[in-house]
């Protein structure tokens, strides 16, 4: 078997940047957790297909006006990572039916 580097770019030298973005929402017009969970999903798609990122809701599942969402984007530039997740921000602030009310980015 070959050794592939574990963690590094054979070619390039550059190591792999993991970037997690943790965010706290609120859902204030969620009547039940259908509304939630509507709102919670299609904002997942949007996310996904707006951003190429993985998105999972990882805490208040049951609640019907809160989540927190974990975003994870992967690549060879912390910068990158780093501004791509910031644009995620940015977009869930301006373009959700979820206020957005903390978040917190972490690169690994």
């Amino acid at each position: 078997m070959q050794n592939r580097g574990c963690g590094k770019n054979a070619r390039s030298g550059n190591f792999v940047t993991i970037g997690a973005l943790q965010l706290d929402l609120l859902i204030p017009g969620a009547q039940s957790l259908k509304d939630k969970r509507r709102v919670i999903k299609s904002l997942k798609e949007r996310l996904h297909n707006r951003f190429n990122c993985s998105v999972a809701e990882i805490d208040f599942q049951d609640t019907w006006r809160r989540s927190r969402l974990a975003v994870c984007i992967i690549g060879n530039d912390v910068r990158h990572v780093n501004s791509q997740l910031s644009s995620v921000v940015a977009y869930v602030a301006a373009n959700s039916a979820a206020e957005l009310a903390d978040y917190r980015i972490e690169m690994l």
